[in-house]
């Protein structure tokens, strides 16, 4: 396996085209779940690509296979499995968001409840020391309460987007089969479906 980084190209070379997918998975071919392996290999590869430029997958096997099913189908398997995975980023992206929401509407409550108790802790103290130490003890746990959404929403979220936008990229990827090199038979090229996978 090979990448021309320079070309915005992934390579893969099979001995059989079976192999980039989960042999184990009872769903037709065209929507079956790629191979851990080979997913993390074609991901590794596009990290590293150029964002400006849409992705090429080039993938050689032997020419006894360039008439099968197996081949003709290929690249509207890779675009639905990638397709499908940017889907449930997309949604695991909406979730955190949810929890963000949530976080942050408990966060603000308990930090205005913090806010009235340091008010009241402050008209109840004569001690001036230990007044001040009571009002700022609960103006740090309000702050503290909001750590997680503030977290959420201005960090944690972009590594999901990222890797989402990634993966709608590779959805929408030229996948080129080519045979093993020396073959007479020339390549096929197309363009894959960006049909929702299962």
């Amino acid at each position: 396996m090979t990448s021309k980084n320079a070309e915005n190209v992934v390579e893969i070379r099979v001995d059989d085209i079976a192999q980039l997918f989960h042999t184990l998975d009872p769903f037709p071919f065209r929507e079956k779940d790629l191979d851990r392996e080979a997913e993390e290999y074609i991901v590794g590869w596009a990290r590293e690509l150029p964002v400006d430029r849409p992705f090429r997958i080039v993938v050689h096997f032997p020419d006894d296979q360039s008439h099968t099913d197996l081949a003709r189908d290929l690249p509207e398997a890779l675009g639905k499995y990638f397709a499908g995975r940017a889907g449930v980023i997309q949604g695991d992206l909406n979730e955190l968001f949810r929890i963000g929401r949530r976080s942050l509407a408990i966060g603000v409550a308990i930090l205005v409840a913090c806010l009235l108790a340091s008010n009241l802790a402050s008209g109840f103290l004569a001690d001036a020391s230990f007044k001040k130490m009571v009002e700022e003890s609960f103006l740090i746990l309000g702050w503290v309460a909001n750590w997680r959404p503030f977290e959420i929403f201005l960090y944690d979220w972009w590594p999901i987007a990222r890797r989402r936008d990634l993966y709608r990229r590779l959805s929408a990827a030229a996948i080129e089969r080519k045979l093993y090199p020396g073959e007479s038979r020339t390549p096929v090229t197309s363009r894959s479906n960006n049909a929702p996978h299962k």
